[in-house]
């Protein structure tokens, strides 16, 4: 059976699907087809229903819900690795209702955490998350909000931080920041989508005991990051909750999304066995 699998072309992604996509791992019978592209596109194919498998941004999830569950692995999500908001130039934070600040796409998690933690930006630039580093230089716009790579590498472009999204987030609700997400489409049968995610989570634990194996396909779309960058975006997006949410993980996603969720068999879980 074919998978229509879509990822970014971040290297969280590409390190995670790696061994699925490529490696020597047993697939039980399932091709993985991969599309790579921008999260928000992702975002807007899975809106459509185009994919079977996808990335996508928790934020996103909500809209979800009649197509597709979370797979319990391949999620970002964790403690210190949220968006960062930050300047051109050093302002007070109580000004943020008179600046616009460029966002990396409408549907991300990092708008929905911005809009959460602070309400008073309204005046907000949707532009893609690679352009963002470059507006706020040339003064296209106040302040921004980095994914991916940025959050790394924007003091050497003589920015300042606002404000780390992720520690405030983790400050206010005492638990790790769900980010981007594995989603599978619902109508599948369940022992395919419980295969889909125990795969997955092989394919993980494989990049970690063989992280060589990933790199000629991580470094394939990140062509213009530093091996130091690479190394430190995939410390920080890929950890213990990409192998397996587990109940902290998913308690966490339920607390970002809240009640737009609460009545949903929103994850894709294993079977309870019976006691004994």
């Amino acid at each position: 059976m074919i998978v229509k699998t879509h990822i970014s072309t971040c290297p969280n992604d590409t390190f995670m699907f790696d061994a699925l996509l490529h490696g020597p791992m047993e697939r039980q019978g399932l091709i993985f087809e991969p599309y790579l592209a921008d999260i928000e596109v992702l975002n807007d194919l899975a809106v459509r229903g185009i994919p079977d498998l996808t990335k996508c941004s928790y934020a996103v999830v909500p809209e979800l819900l009649e197509q597709y569950q979370i797979l319990t692995s391949g999620s970002a999500l964790g403690r210190g690795n949220g968006p960062l908001l930050v300047s051109r130039e050093r302002f007070d934070p109580q000004q943020l209702s008179t600046v616009t600040v460029a966002i990396p796409g409408e549907k991300t998690t990092a708008n929905l955490l911005l809009g959460k933690l602070f309400p008073q930006i309204t005046r907000k630039r949707t532009m893609l998350f690679s352009e963002i580093i470059p507006a706020l230089t040339s003064g296209a716009v106040d302040a921004g909000v980095l994914i991916h790579e940025g959050r790394f590498i924007y003091r050497q472009h003589g920015l300042h931080l606002i404000a780390d999204l992720g520690r405030e987030w983790e400050g206010r609700f005492g638990v790790p920041l769900p980010l981007g997400a594995i989603a599978v489409r619902r109508s599948l049968p369940e022992a395919l989508k419980i295969k889909i995610d125990r795969l997955l989570s092989q394919s993980i634990r494989f990049a970690f005991e063989n992280p060589e194996h990933s790199r000629p396909f991580v470094h394939r779309y990140a062509q213009e990051m530093d091996e130091s960058v690479v190394r430190q975006h995939i410390g920080l997006f890929v950890n213990e909750f990409s192998i397996g949410l587990g109940a902290p993980g998913k308690e966490a996603v339920r607390l970002l999304l809240g009640e737009r969720v609460a009545d949903c068999a929103l994850f894709v879980e294993e079977p309870r066995r019976p006691a004994l």
